[in-house]
Order: C-alpha cells, then sequence, then structure tokens
C-alpha cells in the first residue's frame, strides 16, 4: 500500500497564499482591461493655438478613419476600430475640441456626418459617373462652375461629394449659395457648417486667394426652377461676377457639366401664386409632387454624369483685367459655352435616363 504523501502546515499556508496572490493579480488585470479605453486620450495642451492644430489633425483622422466602408468580410478589431473613432469623434464635439473657421466651415462634420449620409445618395441611387477629376489643382484656388437644375439644389451637393470623395486630395468644395438658402432656419447654418458661403464677389476671392476650391452655380434660380421642357439648355449667367473673382486673384475656372439632375424632379408646371404668399422663387408641379404627399420628395433614381472640363487659366489678363468689360463677357461665354457643349456631349453617351 502507497504511503500518504503528509504536506507540512507551513507550506499548505503559502499554497493557499500564492493561489490567492494568483487570483487577486488575475482580477486586478481584469479589471484594468475594462477600464483601459480603446483609445488614448491626449494630454491637453497649454497652447491655445496648438490646441486648435491638433483638434484639426484629429478630426481629419477620425474622419478618414470613419468614411472607409468596412469590408464584408471585416473583423472584429476592424469593427473596434470603427467603433473607437465614433467615440472620439463623439468626445470632440462634447468637448469642443474641433475648429471652425471663419466662415463658419466645420471640416470634421463635414467629413464625419455629412459625407457619410450624402455617399448613398452618391453610389446607389444616383450611381454617379465622375470624370475629370484630374483637371483639379491637388492645391491652390481654383472656381468649378456648373450648370443648375433639379428643383431642388441636389445637384450642387453631388459635385462636393465628387470632388471630395473622387480627388486623390479629398478635396472640399466651398459652395457659393443664394440669401435664400441662408435664411432659411436649420438648413442656413448647415450650409454654413458644410463649407458654403453667400454667393458675393468678397467672399469668393477671400476663399480663392486662401488656395480653396471654390463651386458655383451662376444660373441661379432660373436654373433650378426651370421646366422639364428646357432641360440642359443652360440659362443665363448673369453678370459674370464670378469670372470678376477668377480674374482678380489669378486662379483658373473649372468648367462642369452635370447631366442627371434635370430628371429626378421633373417640373410640369409652377405655382406662381403660391410662391409668391410664401416667399419663394417657385413652387414646382412634377408628377410626384404634390400628388403623393411626403413620397413626392423622395427623387427619381436617374443616371447621373459629372465631368470637369480642362482648366481655363486667368493670370495672363494681368491686374486690370477684372475691370475690363469685355474681358469679363468673353470668359464668361466661353466657360457658358464649354457647359453646354459638354452637356451634349453627355447626353449623347448616356445610354437612358436610369441606366
Amino acid at each position: 500500500m502507497a504511503q500518504a504523501r503528509v504536506i507540512p502546515i507551513r507550506d499548505k499556508a503559502a499554497s493557499a497564499v500564492a493561489a490567492g496572490a494568483a487570483r487577486a493579480g488575475g482580477e486586478r488585470e481584469r479589471r484594468r482591461r475594462r477600464t483601459t479605453p480603446l483609445v488614448s486620450e491626449p494630454e491637453p495642451a497649454s497652447n491655445p493655438d496648438g490646441d486648435l492644430a491638433r483638434a484639426g489633425r484629429t478630426a481629419e483622422e477620425a474622419g478618414e478613419r470613419l468614411v472607409e466602408d468596412l469590408p464584408r468580410d471585416a473583423t472584429p478589431s476592424d469593427v473596434e476600430r470603427q467603433l473607437a473613432a465614433a467615440m472620439a469623434f463623439l468626445r470632440r464635439r462634447i468637448t469642443g475640441e474641433y475648429h471652425v473657421d471663419e466662415f463658419g466651415f466645420d471640416a470634421e462634420f463635414t467629413d464625419v456626418v455629412v459625407m457619410n449620409l450624402l455617399r448613398p445618395l452618391y453610389r446607389t441611387w444616383f450611381r454617379v459617373e465622375c470624370r475629370g477629376i484630374e483637371n483639379i489643382p491637388s492645391d491652390g484656388g481654383a472656381l468649378v462652375v456648373a450648370n443648375h437644375s433639379g428643383t431642388i439644389a441636389l445637384d450642387a451637393l453631388m459635385t462636393q461629394v465628387a470632388v471630395h470623395d473622387e480627388h486623390p486630395q479629398r478635396r472640399h468644395l466651398r459652395m457659393l449659395g443664394a440669401d435664400l438658402l441662408f435664411s432659411t432656419p436649420v438648413i442656413g447654418d448647415l450650409a454654413r457648417k458644410t463649407g458654403s458661403t453667400l454667393a458675393a464677389n468678397p467672399d469668393a476671392e477671400r476663399l480663392l486667394s486662401d488656395g480653396h476650391l471654390v463651386g458655383v452655380w451662376p444660373e441661379g434660380f432660373k436654373g433650378v426652377g426651370k421646366p422639364f421642357s428646357e432641360r440642359y439648355k443652360l440659362q443665363r449667367f448673369g453678370r459674370g461676377g464670378f469670372v470678376s473673382a477668377a480674374l482678380r486673384t489669378q486662379t483658373p475656372i473649372i468648367p462642369c457639366a452635370i447631366v442627371g439632375a434635370e430628371e429626378i424632379y421633373p417640373i410640369l408646371g409652377n405655382a406662381r401664386t403660391v410662391a409668391r404668399v410664401l416667399g419663394l422663387p417657385y413652387a414646382p408641379v412634377t408628377p410626384t409632387w404634390p400628388w403623393l404627399g411626403p413620397l413626392g420628395l423622395v427623387p427619381l433614381p436617374t443616371k447621373w454624369l459629372i465631368e470637369f472640363s480642362s482648366p481655363i487659366t486667368t493670370d495672363d489678363a494681368g491686374d486690370g483685367g477684372a475691370d475690363d468689360p469685355m474681358l469679363v463677357f468673353d470668359l464668361t461665354d466661353q466657360v457658358r459655352e464649354t457647359i453646354q457643349q459638354t452637356l451634349y456631349s453627355l447626353l449623347v453617351q448616356r445610354r437612358s435616363v436610369f441606366f
């Protein structure tokens, strides 16, 4: 018979102490893992300018992470990374650690929120095909001039997404809007946050001089509110104020043609009395509005083509070019004719309205 092994009392006590220490250490480690944040929080800087620069860089990095689409075979670490970026974004919004420029433009909000909301429209609903993005410079000021249509100015928003998503430098398009846009509650504040500003020469010249990419739709309400029978026929471009701004800042003009927006809300009539009462430039009647109520606001899923033409240089006009009415008129007519001819070319290439 095997003899029982006798363990001294001191050894038993030591074993019990060691086991208890191991359990306590494991519990501390589990507790540490639960309380450790997903992303490390940077130490606050004492320099306010440094805080703004750091917030801007952090916002840009977070925006880049959030706008990335998760692949179908995404791993738990990919999901955790996206969640960490989202939580970091929310923390910065709560604490105010983000930068807004003098025009009210919030780059982080635009990248993380607005672009993510517009991207499904751009990619899935309208299936936008972008061409000539290489004609937009990688840096420095430039003026993008496009045709306007669609009853609701979704063409401007889709152009903004095209420039941001298709350009290698992911540039922001600072859009120029009418007074009505900024006097509308909620929408006006949102437009400011996404980089829009009043369509006035001083604002346009300041943005161009600072090296921003500026977008203008010179047809204005005459373009978005024209009847379906006049689709893709450019309206008058005003007095060429956008050309004067480009000449004064010696920045290139990039004509842009947009096909597809004319058919999202085909205007069959205009209730002028209603428009006059509401103070609107027009009150459209479409095949779906107002007959279907809120469903009538859903745009038709047309196929879009956006093409940026070769830049038209302005730096060879000299300092007094903006004060020469004939030069301004000629350049305005050149830009308008370029857009019109490009529209005709794209319409021939498009297989159908919806494909």
